[in-house]
């Protein structure tokens, strides 16, 4: 929130046009990624949590500048941030050791038992997903801005702030061990992977609707589209390096108050 805020007070300073005719707009709103990279995927597969858990409300402040009485330009930020963290599903966790070196290896549920009591734990982990557009629009309302109800689409382009940070333990499926006659099991690594600061442009359509309700203040009722992939660091210091491009994409949904100088 407070990186949001400064963000859009930053476009407000540095917008010249201000003192004209214009809305500022304070939101609320509830965002639903599409989450449809491996990541994600990869995630949801193994975790006892959902795409439906990432669903999150957010704040969101814009500025809109009229240039005709049907067409505005707009200059918007938004906020998402969600932290989760689950166990996998259809692992436990079993400390041990190999030629005299400590491991911990994930196996297979089903073989819970006497044999593990002493030994086990979940293996659980945290995962952060944080998405800041700073977007760009044009404006249209077909109807003026005059009436009872005032309808407007639009779209335009934005600059994603993200990050991405996993936290906690990890199983490396990479790396299969056999216990037993052909029991699969796998290393378990404490892990603290980030994508930090990272910008992505994307893309945005929007429809929606203005009631008025005082002199100079209507409420808002909004439904957003973002289009964005967000690429990985690659190199030496990278954490997801060999993934898809993180997908950023989602829908927003949002009631907002206008207020009109």
């Amino acid at each position: 929130m407070k990186k949001m805020m400064i963000v859009f007070m930053a476009l407000i300073f540095l917008t010249p046009s201000l003192y004209c005719s214009g809305i500022l707009t304070f939101k609320l709103g509830f965002f639903l990624p599409e989450a449809k990279s491996d990541l994600w995927e990869i995630e949801f597969e193994n975790m006892d949590f959902s795409k439906s858990h990432y669903y999150s409300s957010g704040f969101a402040f814009t500025y809109e500048y009229f240039l005709t009485p049907q067409l505005s330009i707009a200059l918007g930020v938004d906020s998402y941030n969600k932290n989760k963290s689950g166990t996998y599903t259809e692992y436990f966790g079993v400390y041990g050791s190999v030629f005299g070196e400590i491991f911990d290896f994930a196996f297979p549920n089903g073989l819970e038992g006497d044999f593990f009591a002493d030994e086990m734990f979940p293996v659980i982990h945290s995962f952060n997903v944080s998405i800041t557009p700073v977007q760009a629009s044009l404006k249209l309302t077909p109807m003026g801005r005059r009436g009872k109800f005032i309808p407007y689409i639009g779209g335009g382009v934005g600059l994603y702030i993200w990050y991405v940070r996993l936290l906690g333990d990890m199983v490396d499926f990479a790396d299969p061990w056999i216990y037993g006659v052909d029991t699969e099991i796998y290393p378990v690594y404490e892990t603290f992977a980030r994508e930090d600061s990272r910008l992505t442009i994307g893309y945005h359509g929007f429809a929606g609707i203005m009631i008025p309700v005082a002199q100079r203040f209507t409420m808002e009722l909004e439904f957003k589209y973002n289009y964005a992939k967000g690429n990985f660091r690659t190199g030496a210091d990278a954490s997801f390096e060999g993934f898809d491009p993180f997908d950023l994409s989602g829908y927003h949904i949002s009631l907002g108050m206008n207020y009109w100088f």
